[in-house]
């Protein structure tokens, strides 16, 4: 990563001295591709309606001037009745048109969900490759996403009883994956190359294991179920995954745009941030828990889709340049353009059959990164 470590770390102290034009571009056009992919998710299903219903249904001002609809939409019906309650809203049941119904109910969830898993993916791909110093680190490479698939497969296999529990057992998994990999790459302090064997290592002894797991499942419909988690798939979500994804989200990624400075010191080596006065390894597991976290919350309500959290960030990187303030912002509006747009080629590639979106995104990123590696000679130096 040899063009990245060379840079000199920017300067960050105006306010808002980091937006730039290619920042306002990438955030503009990422929105745009959002808007669309939603607009088209929202209009197909069961019940067909054209582009200009599902719009209006979306902007539909029977919810929009009813803040208890939304209030119960995010909150759930519990929390949201007693927040409108004591922000003295009315709390009477709103009777919705049928397409307004379905829009919200049934569809909108599929987009939001893609939203959070597109940015918390690309924002945790881009703190590993910070962390590490290598343009190949990601969630998967680090082990993460193979202990929350080996963690699910154990508990559809094994213990079918926690089935309930799957996306917490899921976003733990990876965490306890990724405490392994700091655990064998530690030795007086763990340095990129070994963060990254470790990581190798121990995703592929899960892999392995969740490969060895399926030998033992006797219901068709548990392995299909653990195939759609280990691909990753947004098929049947709902305001449940909302709600489990959200509060996360907005912990995690502010998390990561406060720690900026911090990833870009990281980016100029040990020796470097050590004589800058940084302790290195405290600050190095911290951002990792934030990344884990990121990826966790995706891995939760989306199960493994795979290749966002490590092309998104070479994408924007491209077009925003390597200053980690811009970098995190834009992989958080290009990590949902990515994969939202991939869910409605899973949703219409085969329809009225759905491929997992985790499927489109690994077609994708697979010859992006062959493009990346052949135009970079030195992409992968630690």
């Amino acid at each position: 990563m040899a063009s990245e470590t060379s840079e000199t770390v920017p300067d960050l102290d105006g306010p808002f001295s980091w937006v730039d034009s290619s920042l306002l571009t990438v955030i503009v056009a990422s929105t745009a591709v959002v808007v669309l992919s939603g607009l088209i998710q929202v209009s197909f299903g069961a019940f067909t309606m054209s582009v200009a219903t599902a719009w209006s249904a979306v902007f539909d001002p029977v919810v929009w001037t009813n803040p208890q609809v939304l209030l119960r939409l995010f909150l759930g019906e519990g929390i949201g009745n007693a927040v409108a309650g004591a922000l003295g809203i009315s709390t009477a049941a709103v009777d919705l048109p049928k397409e307004t119904l379905i829009v919200w109910q049934i569809r909108m969830p599929r987009v939001l969900v893609g939203v959070f898993v597109g940015a918390n993916l690309a924002v945790s791909g881009a703190v590993f490759q910070a962390v590490t110093r290598n343009e190949l680190a990601s969630p998967f490479i680090l082990g993460v996403s193979a202990g929350a698939g080996l963690a699910i497969l154990l508990t559809l296999i094994v213990f079918s009883g926690l089935a309930g529990f799957l996306p917490l057992i899921a976003a733990g998994g990876g965490a306890a994956a990724f405490l392994l990999v700091y655990a064998i790459a530690w030795k007086n302090g763990t340095n990129p190359v070994r963060l990254i064997l470790a990581g190798v290592i121990v995703s592929t002894v899960f892999g392995s294991l969740q490969t060895g797991l399926f030998f033992f499942a006797n219901d068709l419909g548990v392995v299909q179920s653990a195939l759609a988690w280990t691909t990753g798939s947004l098929t049947g979500v709902d305001w449940e995954q909302v709600r489990m994804a959200l509060p996360w989200t907005l912990v995690s990624l502010p998390l990561t745009l406060v720690g900026a400075r911090q990833l870009n010191v990281l980016l100029l080596g040990e020796r470097t941030a050590r004589s800058l006065g940084m302790s290195v390894e405290r600050v190095r597991f911290a951002l990792s828990g934030v990344a884990v976290l990121a990826a966790g919350t995706a891995i939760a309500v989306a199960g493994i889709v795979s290749f966002v959290g490590l092309i998104v960030p070479h994408m924007v990187r491209q077009l925003v340049g390597s200053d980690y303030k811009r970098l995190v912002v834009a992989c958080v509006f290009a990590g949902p353009a990515l994969v939202t747009l991939a869910d409605v080629g899973a949703r219409l590639a085969l329809s009225p059959a759905q491929l997992p979106v985790g499927i489109v995104t690994g077609l994708i990123g697979g010859p992006y990164f062959l493009y990346l590696m052949r135009k970079q000679d030195g992409m992968g130096d630690v």
